[in-house]
């Protein structure tokens, strides 16, 4: 009589690579469970304040909504668009945008890079100048606002006895005439903001090996030399980000000219977001406003990609030399 084989169960040294994968997926997805719990604040905070509002602001952008009746209000199409393209104080109030960013992000890098590199050469004190330069950046923009007018107000401000005090006449003050108003606000917004390129340019300045800096000074390298073949390649991608964020956060003034000069004299320095503001707010024009809201963002991703590939075409130069 004849037995069926027996088969020979799987020993422990055989299960154990088995047992070892369902471990390790069990933990994979407990992990993975505890990453989204982790997102979760931070996705509903983006969904309800950002994404949500961006969706909204593209689709009432082609309906009559208003802020006096409920709904979206009548389709429109594409003609708030076309009003906002043929209104002349949407084109200026998008120079003065662009004006002020070109006031503000050149000053802003470059200051920002001499005093981080001035800074991260001194051995003892860094604590102060971090403090010094960081300080005002923490102040909220009406104070901010409130400083500088006193200081551009005529005949008694700062700027006026400075003026005086260097043999000049003071004139009718920096913030009252079309030609200097946004020359001044733009000098307000680089004494606040200053600091944070600061910050970010002297943390990059300190992942530096200083060993760099010591071989080219024994090979006989100047200061400027050093600075020229050591800090600004290595500080690239600093620099790229410090003006990528300048250039957007430029592109959206509003508070200081707000504050400082309410888009005056006239409208000489209303922005894009002041004009938005009015429309939206002031004419209870929320579909127009939106249209304008959905322009301005597609001029801030066109500069912020154009800057991208100029920086890439850069670095394929680099490289290919």
């Amino acid at each position: 009589m004849t037995t069926a084989p027996v088969l020979d169960r799987p020993t422990d040294a055989a299960a154990a690579p088995r047992r070892l994968r369902n471990y390790r997926t069990s933990i994979s997805r407990g992990q993975g469970r505890s990453g989204w719990l982790f997102l979760a604040p931070f996705g509903l905070f983006y969904v309800a304040f950002l994404l949500g509002p961006t969706i909204w602001m593209i689709v009432t952008s082609f309906f009559n909504t208003s802020t006096v009746r409920t709904g979206l209000g009548s389709f429109a199409g594409f003609a708030n668009y076309a009003e906002m393209l043929g209104r002349s104080d949407f084109w200026s109030s998008l120079w003065h945008t662009l004006q002020f960013t070109l006031y503000t992000t050149p000053p802003l890098v470059i200051l920002a890079f001499v005093f981080a590199v001035l800074t991260n050469r001194m051995n003892k004190g860094q604590w102060f100048f971090r403090l010094a330069f960081f300080l005002p950046f923490i102040l909220p923009s009406a104070t901010i606002s409130l400083i500088w007018v006193f200081i551009f107000t005529p005949a008694t401000g700062l700027f006026a006895t400075i003026q005086s005090g260097l043999g000049l006449t003071p004139g009718s003050g920096m913030l009252s005439s079309p030609n200097t108003a946004m020359i001044g606000v733009a000098i307000a917004t680089v004494w606040w903001t200053l600091g944070f390129n600061f910050v970010l340019y002297l943390a990059g300045l300190q992942e530096i090996p200083r060993e760099l800096y010591e071989a080219a000074a024994v090979d006989g390298a100047s200061n400027w030399q050093q600075i020229k073949s050591i800090t600004l390649p290595l500080l690239g991608r600093t620099t790229t980000l410090v003006i990528l964020l300048q250039i957007i956060a430029s592109l959206k003034i509003f508070d200081q000219v707000y504050l400082m000069t309410n888009g005056g004299p006239g409208i000489s320095t209303q922005v894009s977001l002041q004009l938005i503001t009015g429309v939206g707010f002031t004419d209870n024009r929320l579909g127009a406003a939106s249209a304008a809201s959905v322009l301005l963002f597609i001029v801030i991703v066109a500069i912020a990609v154009i800057r991208q590939l100029v920086e890439r075409a850069a670095a394929k130069r680099e490289i290919g030399a």
